[in-house]
């Protein structure tokens, strides 16, 4: 699905998230929703069987394959902050994005973005050594592949200055603090539940470049890209939900590349 104009909006999941025996979402009803997928490289979560199979179905529904980056924590999902030297930070990313792009060729698909997941998504945006490792490592596998973060992150700013396409990205199902940073996992109210408040969440953000914070007040915010989590209970119905609001209010789904 290519970006067919200004009435349009990606959206992403993170999928390929089960590993083994177990099973994580339901990545198949997601790809009726989303337009691009964030598939899970085996660091953070997923294996080799998970991500081929994740590849072969972004392909049969036509959906874009991304490189869902983390660090290497199955035990914590990705999702706690590693103090890692940044050489090996960039050797993992290189590593996972590599694994992704033979799995997906396999497929007949290609990886056309990274997108970092979890703890190093929050970590780089303020964390510039780390940000630098990442942005070095997608640079020195393909500079064309852009990199999905958060606005005003310094994964971003760096990204830009490197040469390779920045793409902002909000979330459909997460409250936000007033500077723009997402509300930690830890406290309450930091994942949006309610499919009202959800799409009026998205609209808002689709129609008015603009986000209401956990304080009630108005923060404006571009992004080229929105997120609707494919792990969260009822995250199929939600999708679906958000992609039919977009609708009826003239907006189509659609990759941003």
């Amino acid at each position: 699905m290519a970006h067919t104009g200004l009435n349009t909006i990606d959206l992403n999941s993170d999928v390929g998230e089960s590993y083994g025996r177990w099973s994580l979402g339901d990545d198949t009803a997601m790809f009726r929703s989303v337009s691009s997928a964030n598939v899970a490289c085996g660091f953070h979560a997923g294996d080799p069987s998970v991500i081929r199979r994740t590849c072969r179905e972004a392909v049969a529904a036509g959906v874009r394959i991304g490189a869902h980056v983390g660090y290497r924590d199955l035990a914590g999902f990705g999702r706690r902050f590693l103090d890692i030297d940044p050489n090996e930070l960039a050797d993992d990313v290189v590593y996972q994005i590599g694994a992704l792009q033979a799995l997906a060729a396999a497929e007949g698909g290609q990886v056309s973005y990274v997108k970092p997941h979890g703890g190093l998504y929050n970590a780089i945006v303020a964390h510039t050594a780390q940000a630098r490792a990442v942005v070095d490592a997608v640079k020195s596998v393909d500079p064309n592949l852009p990199i999905l973060g958060l606005p005003g992150s310094e994964v971003l700013r760096l990204a830009g200055a490197a040469g390779i396409r920045a793409v902002t990205e909000a979330f459909a199902d997460r409250a936000y603090n007033r500077d723009g940073t997402l509300v930690s996992r830890t406290l309450p109210g930091a994942v949006l539940h309610d499919h009202t408040e959800v799409t009026e969440h998205v609209l808002r953000m689709a129609t008015d470049s603009a986000v209401r914070t956990i304080d009630g007040s108005i923060l404006k915010i571009r992004a080229e890209s929105i997120c609707v989590h494919g792990d969260s209970p009822g995250a199929v119905a939600m999708a679906a939900a958000v992609r039919e609001a977009l609708s009826a209010a003239g907006i189509g789904t659609a990759s941003f590349i």
